[in-house]
């Protein structure tokens, strides 16, 4: 969307540090943080933050197909 950190930071109320924490994995955001990221981002909280591996998080055993 040709947004800087710090621009979608301003957007929704946050430091950019705060969006940096985001990205790297290291931060939970609130349901309201959460809902105004996916606002902004024109995206849903799911496709924001779903994980992208289903290792560890109740996938398919190993060896197993999911």
């Amino acid at each position: 969307m040709d947004l800087t950190q710090a621009d979608l930071a301003d957007r929704v109320g946050v430091s950019r540090q705060t969006i940096v924490a985001l990205e790297s994995g290291g931060y939970a955001p609130s349901v309201y943080l959460a809902l105004a990221l996916a606002d902004v981002l024109e995206s849903s909280v799911e496709a924001l933050f779903r994980p992208t591996t289903t290792a560890g998080v109740g996938g398919a055993a190993p060896g197993e197909t999911a």
